[in-house]
């Protein structure tokens, strides 16, 4: 079975109000995931002190913002969120290489375009 078009509605057909992505600060992000994903900030705070804490490089902070970017982008979206562990979860169980391919293409082009947010979107 093919994966299918995901249809981002809210409660009873209501638009879902996703709250706006933040300023592209790791500061920003903070305050954002700390308000409306807060069940990420253990580990963004923990991952960041593993990774950046005191350093004096500032060399991982892109591809630190680039993953939390990503993830606050699709915690803020509980459709979407289900959507991809939905994916995730068909692909691990399917018993046919192709839809499993399939499904992962899916998934990876979501968390692709959930990379891609500008701030206020």
């Amino acid at each position: 079975m093919p994966a299918h078009a995901l249809h981002f509605d809210g409660y009873e057909g209501e638009p879902l109000r996703l709250p706006p992505m933040p300023e592209h600060t790791p500061q920003a992000l903070r305050l954002a995931i700390q308000e409306h994903a807060p069940h990420l900030l253990p580990d963004f705070e923990a991952h960041w002190k593993r990774v950046i804490g005191d350093a004096f490089n500032i060399t991982p902070v892109p591809a630190f913002m680039r993953l939390w970017w990503t993830q606050y982008a699709i915690a803020r979206n509980p459709v979407l969120d289900s959507h991809l562990r939905d994916l995730e979860a068909r692909a691990a169980k399917s018993e046919d290489p192709e839809e499993s391919l399939r499904l992962l293409e899916e998934y990876s082009r979501l968390r692709h375009e959930a990379a891609e947010r500008k701030p206020g979107e």
